[in-house]
């Protein structure tokens, strides 16, 4: 089957044989995760600018060579990687049909990792990147990018297996993609820091079934150990939806909930509680996406609302809290505009329409919102 995306031609699997979506047997394409690879190459275009001296690109596990070759087809210098050799020969050719000029390579992607030193590395698995996460900050210059499709373990749906990949407490809560990104980021952080080396998140997103990051890597310990002082834990009271972040590596949860005396509260951590992305980067990246990609509108949007995402761990839900509250949810816009003029800082959430993050309380923004 013959797709397009980007400006570039791709022979990939069919998708009615199933290996297009993950499942049987076959060489891997997901035509969902176009999103994915859009922003990936408006990220790339964004980080030359920042880094001029970036050029090699590693796609740790490559399959089709999509990613690879729409990296190459941007000038990077692309190694392509898949333990698969049905994979590593569909890659080249894809990358011949279009005259690119990429590596490709049979090989597993942590030895590779281990081999070789680059200024950027993908990696983008079925399932945890965990096993990855070692390989890849342990030799790459500048950006490590990651994407996680396990979504139910990041986000406590599946308990045990969170705690056993990102070891780490989930909690499935409201704000479940919130959970999960900020569970993958905390993982990612404190494998880098082993490294000494500080890995700071300059876009995330969560979008779909997976969630995403682009991590900034900087080899001075002090800045390792500054980014381990922005890891914590948050406070969850299961029946008010009361909600407390506490910064540092111990934690000292709470007997009954601070605001209604329930004795239902959860912690999850530790957890990422810093920016999950730079407000002046993530606007550059949304400055490089262009009309060629199938994406493109849906990425531009999301980049709007990401540039202006408070900083906050967690999110609510308006029509969860109104229907807590037995009252009518109104227009979004409306209903953060009262919580603005009530004094209270207030912004969407990126990855769904009803979801806002505010410095409010529960009880703040029930009456900063009461009609």
């Amino acid at each position: 089957m013959r797709v397009t995306e980007g400006g570039v031609e791709f022979e990939v699997p069919d998708a009615r044989d199933g290996a297009s979506e993950g499942r049987g047997e076959g060489v891997f394409y997901n035509p969902t995760q176009e999103l994915n690879r859009d922003v990936t190459v408006a990220v790339l275009r964004a980080y030359r600018e920042r880094e001029s001296r970036a050029e090699t690109y590693l796609d740790a596990m490559t399959a089709s060579g999509v990613r690879a070759c729409r990296a190459a087809s941007e000038g990077w210098d692309v190694t392509a990687v898949d333990t698969d050799p049905d994979a590593v020969a569909l890659a080249r050719e894809n990358a011949a049909r279009n005259d690119l000029s990429i590596t490709a390579v049979e090989r597993d992607a942590n030895v590779q990792m281990h081999d070789s030193t680059v200024d950027v590395v993908d990696i983008d698995p079925f399932g945890t990147p965990i096993p990855f996460a070692d390989a890849a900050f342990s030799n790459t210059r500048d950006l490590v990018c990651v994407t996680a499709t396990d979504t139910a373990p990041l986000c406590g749906a599946h308990f045990e297996s969170g705690v056993r990949s990102y070891s780490a407490v989930p909690r499935n809560t409201d704000y479940h993609p919130e959970m999960g990104l900020r569970v993958l980021l905390s993982a990612l952080v404190r494998t880098a820091a082993r490294y000494d080396t500080a890995a700071r998140p300059i876009c995330s997103h969560v979008s779909r079934h997976y969630a995403r990051t682009y991590l900034e890597l900087d080899g001075r310990a002090t800045e390792a150990d500054a980014c381990i002082d922005e890891l914590g834990y948050v406070h969850h009271c299961e029946d008010c939806l009361t909600r407390e972040a506490e910064w540092g590596l111990i934690t000292h949860p709470p007997d009954d909930c601070p605001a209604c005396g329930s004795n239902r509260v959860v912690t999850a951590g530790p957890l990422w509680l810093g920016a999950i992305r730079d407000p002046d980067f993530v606007a550059a990246v949304r400055e490089h996406v262009t009309d060629e990609m199938g994406e493109a509108a849906r990425a531009r949007r999301m980049l709007d609302t990401l540039e202006t995402e408070l900083d906050e761990p967690t999110h609510y839900d308006q029509h969860r809290l109104c229907k807590e509250w037995t009252r009518s949810a109104p227009a979004m816009d409306d209903f953060l505009a009262d919580l603005r003029a009530a004094g209270y800082t207030a912004s969407r959430a990126h990855y769904h329409g009803t979801a806002f993050k505010t410095n409010a309380s529960v009880e703040e923004i029930r009456t900063a919102t009461a009609e």
